[in-house]
């Protein structure tokens, strides 16, 4: 990764996040299309919701005939998390026209937002339309086409997990995780090894008593809160 904001520089950065999109995008194929879903209602669902744990939920939903509305409540929760990405993201676009900024936040997906965190560490913080642009498309047209071979790979393969296929999407975020931490020169590694540690126990405390989705974004919430407190607490 360099300081580069090009479109081509954006393609290239988000090629090595293309392996997870692969294997996540092949396993929910193939749970798609085990699930009744045609080739063609799998690329549908991957180019309109584009939102990998959604769409699961939504084959899982579609199976025991739950109704129209509680499906769309259900993938609004579970995708809540993007409203904080989307604003966080923003901030670096505010001199950009209304279409950029949709453009970009349309298309915003876990894995292109923590990239563009750590591209930050190499442009003296500052992102472009045509990078995230040029990530984004990738991401984009890898996740429908792996999904689309899935779907088609469906009848010959009978449980996702039997290749490991399930961990694929975990395995990537981790390897982001390990990037963002290795390239971050504003804080500290072992400061951001203590952060990990606190965020995976106040993680698994919530899940405890709230849903995973709801758990998931209190948690980001204290993270950003209890993160900033103690940065500005080093500083001192």
């Amino acid at each position: 990764m360099n300081g580069q904001l090009d479109f081509e520089t954006g393609i290239k950065d988000a090629l090595p996040t293309v392996f997870g999109y692969i294997g996540i995008g092949l396993a929910f194929g193939i749970v798609g299309k085990t699930s009744g879903l045609s080739v063609l209602e799998i690329l549908l669902m991957s180019l309109i919701t584009y939102a990998g744990s959604a769409q699961f939920i939504m084959v899982s939903l579609l199976l025991v005939n739950s109704s129209i509305p509680f499906i769309m409540l259900s993938v609004f929760l579970v995708n809540a998390r993007f409203i904080l990405m989307s604003t966080t993201v923003a901030q670096y676009f505010r001199q950009d026209s209304i279409w950029q900024n949709i453009g970009i936040g349309t298309l915003l997906t876990d894995e292109t937002f923590a990239l563009s965190m750590n591209k930050l560490n190499f442009t003296n913080h500052r992102l472009a339309p045509s990078w995230f642009h040029g990530a984004n498309w990738v991401a984009y047209l890898t996740w429908a086409l792996a999904t689309v071979a899935g779907g088609i790979l469906g009848n010959l393969v009978g449980d996702p997990k039997t290749f490991g296929l399930d961990f694929a999407l975990l395995a990537m975020f981790i390897g982001l995780l390990y990037l963002q931490m290795i390239s971050d020169r504003s804080k500290g590694f072992w400061f951001q090894v203590g952060m990990v540690i606190l965020i995976c126990v106040l993680m698994y405390s919530l899940t405890i008593f709230l849903s995973n989705n709801v758990a998931l974004i209190v948690t980001t919430l204290i993270g950003c809160f209890l993160g900033m407190v103690i940065e500005q607490w080093r500083l001192r």
